[in-house]
Parts: structure tokens; C-alpha cells; sequence
């Protein structure tokens, strides 16, 4: 049975744009030959953290969705965990249909005072 994922890790913020994009396509290269489909990357860019992780401040967040089994997690998880380049990383399984907003949805009436 095949899930919705959605992966987000952080790199540590010295690397250069080639170690970024090497390291991204190794993950992405990784999901692929273990069965996962509709991958979707996209490098978020350079953030500030909210706390200090590894004595970082800054990171570099890279998003993965995709879907697959849920067998190709535990591999990815123990890579970034085991390398020097990830500093954080967390997997979501996610619904099997996005709930989608509706744009014709009235506005919700505020609460009555005293309520």
C-alpha cells in the first residue's frame, strides 16, 4: 500500500551550493531506487534556526514528498543520522487526500461577547 510522505531536513549552513545539490540528489536518488514515486524536492533556501542545533544558527531546509510504502524511511533516517551534512531531519506520513479549502466558504462569525 503506498503512502503520502513529506521529509524535511536541514543542512548545515557551510556548504556550498554544489554540496547542497549533491546531497539532495543522493537522498532523491536513494528514495527512487527503493520503490518510492511522485517525488517532489524543493530546496527551501537558508533559514535562521529557533535554537542553536550543533552550534548552528542558520540551515539550509530541503522538502521531500513523495509517495511509497513506508519501507524506505528507516534506511534514509539511519544515512542522514550517521552523515556530517544533516543536522536535522523528520518524516511525516501525511493524509491520503489533502483536504482542500474551500474558496466559496463564508467567513466564520466571530464569537458572541460573554460566550
Amino acid at each position: 500500500m503506498s503512502n503520502n510522505y513529506e521529509m524535511m531536513y536541514i543542512l548545515r549552513p557551510d556548504l556550498s551550493e554544489e554540496q547542497v545539490q549533491e546531497v539532495s540528489s543522493k537522498y532523491k536518488t536513494m528514495l527512487q531506487e527503493s520503490g518510492a514515486s511522485d517525488l517532489q524536492v524543493q530546496v527551501r533556501g537558508k533559514r535562521h534556526l529557533a535554537y542553536p542545533i550543533q552550534n548552528f544558527n542558520d540551515g539550509i531546509y530541503i522538502q521531500v514528498n513523495y509517495k511509497a510504502d513506508g519501507s524506505q524511511i528507516k534506511a534514509i533516517e539511519r544515512d542522514m543520522r550517521l552523515g556530517e551534512m544533516v543536522i536535522r531531519y523528520l518524516t511525516m506520513k501525511l493524509d491520503a487526500e489533502p483536504v482542500a479549502l474551500e474558496a466559496d466558504a463564508p467567513p466564520s462569525e466571530p464569537a458572541a461577547p460573554g460566550a
